[in-house]
């Protein structure tokens, strides 16, 4: 919602000179006159989402239809949803990307949680951010909880008769065995933390991202090759 903003130099508003885009509240009026204006050129056009769960999926169907390529950093799609935003991509030779964190150094750690799962049967997740986040567990923690299954082994074998006193005290788990726990705090902006046990010894893996800016880099690497694409991609690491 953009109240009093419709109609606006987006770039006056946010104090970097006038750049000649509107505001709008219009989303599919948006689509088709920028589908419009690159119809007969080379470059195509890339839609960056950074909105809320509740709407990411009808944005990233609205973008492919209309020739768009979404750049997805809203985190929240089901499983079902990226299945269908899949297919639906390659139907229409649209390719864009679901990424659920942008920071390379997120990237480094889950491809180190991944190998690290070779060697380990517990571990356990536990994402951190701030009280706004409204999708729990978060997106990133799901793809690093992905891809340490991809080896298709089990996780956290029950050494005892467990039962909680309070319900949820021992984290979400995924049928992999895999537990995964999310804290909500004013004061975080994102925060990761991977531990895996043996006995004798453990092995954490942890990424803070403590400006949004490390979010940047990615962010434009995506924009830059979701261009080339013919299907939908998930994951920084398919780009990288």
């Amino acid at each position: 919602n953009t109240p009093g903003k419709e109609g606006c130099d987006i770039g006056l508003e946010l104090g970097l000179g006038e750049l000649e885009v509107a505001i709008t509240a219009d989303f599919e009026g948006c689509l088709c006159a920028v589908s419009q204006s690159v119809r007969d050129s080379d470059s195509g056009a890339v839609l960056v989402d950074f909105t809320h769960p509740s709407v990411v999926y009808e944005h990233t169907r609205a973008a492919i239809a209309y020739g768009v390529h979404p750049v997805i950093g809203t985190t929240g799609l089901s499983p079902e949803q990226l299945s269908d935003l899949s297919q639906f991509s390659a139907k229409a030779s649209i390719g864009g990307a679901v990424i659920p964190n942008f920071s390379v150094g997120m990237v480094l750690l889950q491809q180190a949680a991944a190998a690290a799962a070779r060697f380990y049967n517990h571990a356990e997740l536990t994402e951190l951010h701030h009280n706004r986040k409204a999708d729990a567990p978060s997106g990133t923690c799901i793809k690093t909880a992905e891809l340490m299954e991809e080896l298709g082994k089990s996780f956290n074998p029950s050494e005892v008769d467990e039962h909680e006193s309070l319900e949820g005290s021992r984290g979400g788990r995924r049928e992999s065995g895999l537990r995964l726990h999310s804290l909500r705090l004013p004061g975080l902006v994102a925060h990761q933390e991977v531990m895996f046990g043996a006995p004798g010894e453990t092995y954490t893996l942890r990424h803070d991202t403590i400006d949004r800016s490390a979010y940047m880099p990615g962010v434009l690497l995506t924009v830059r090759k979701v261009r080339s694409l013919q299907s939908l991609v998930y994951g920084l690491e398919r780009l990288i």
